[in-house]
């Protein structure tokens, strides 16, 4: 082979060299540039789709837009719209999972308060409760949100209310302006209430005393003439010198009926508080037009 030949040879692989060089970095813009510019489109597209209600659509084209976006120009936005589009969906975990990659990219107080609230109302569905309390304290301990002190006693009359304890759900409330109604109706609610263990008290007391402040009159009219009958049977056998007789009825007639008035009083408490707040809570998520977890 000549000198010019291998000169010529040289130039042929430096071209082709240069080719493949060119190649890639074409391939490298196409990746991680060109896509940047066209990130605003992803977007819209995929809020278009979570406005439409379509969320699951909606999370696999945010996640889209995150794969090309390597400058996180939407890490913020994209990661809590996701979040919102799994609690929208009922998968409460995941939900709380990207709330919190939200909260880590907040550009600002406004936007990370507004994230820690969605993380707050995640753990009231989840009834986490305790979390959720956690956190309003937190946000109460905050400098940086002093002004947010209205919205935090809101969610934490919210908190209250899952925790079922109305009485405390309204006095958060009544620290409030403008939400009488939240107010009213957990004060009703908290009146509407018995006290489990002040029934169990009464029928101590009294055998029926706590079905008939429950309202269970009836039940309360017999467990206090069946106390009643084999008590008296019991010591009119022990006064007819039939001690054993006696003992054995008080033992195991007189005190099973005893016995099952305390447990009947205490669980008719129990299973009126129970449809007490479930109606509530009902009430509340399908006519209270104001914010809901």
């Amino acid at each position: 082979m000549t000198f010019v030949s291998k000169i010529n040879s040289t130039k042929r692989i430096a071209v082709s060299k240069f080719r493949e060089v060119l190649l890639i970095i074409f391939m490298l813009m196409n990746i991680y540039i060109f896509p940047q510019a066209n990130l605003h489109v992803q977007y819209d597209y995929a809020g278009k789709l979570f406005c439409e209600e379509k969320y699951f659509d909606a999370i696999t084209e945010f996640k889209r837009l995150q794969f090309f976006d390597s400058l996180n120009q939407y890490s913020f936005l994209s990661n809590k719209l996701i979040g919102m589009s799994y609690k929208q969906g009922g998968k409460l975990n995941e939900a709380i999972n990207y709330f919190s990659k939200a909260e880590l990219n907040s550009p600002n107080d406004d936007s990370l308060f507004t994230v820690k609230l969605e993380i707050i109302k995640t753990n009231l569905l989840r009834r986490t409760i305790y979390r959720a309390f956690d956190l309003l304290n937190e946000l109460s301990g905050d400098a940086r949100f002093n002004s947010k002190k209205d919205q935090i006693i809101y969610w934490k009359g919210w908190a209250y209310i899952f925790n079922d304890e109305w009485k405390k759900a309204a006095d958060e409330f009544d620290k409030l302006e403008g939400e009488p109604e939240l107010k009213k109706l957990c004060e009703n609610v908290s009146n509407a209430q018995y006290s489990p263990k002040l029934a169990k008290v009464l029928s101590y007391i009294l055998p029926g005393a706590g079905q008939f402040y429950t309202g269970n009159y009836v039940s309360g009219i017999l467990s206090f003439s069946w106390v009643a009958l084999w008590t008296y049977i019991s010591i009119e056998a022990i006064l007819a010198d039939r001690i054993f007789d006696g003992v054995m009825v008080a033992d195991f007639l007189a005190f099973r009926f005893y016995n099952g008035n305390l447990q009947n009083a205490e669980k008719f408490a129990v299973e009126h508080n129970i449809e007490a707040s479930n109606w509530m809570l009902d009430y509340l998520q399908n006519n209270y037009r104001g914010p809901k977890p």
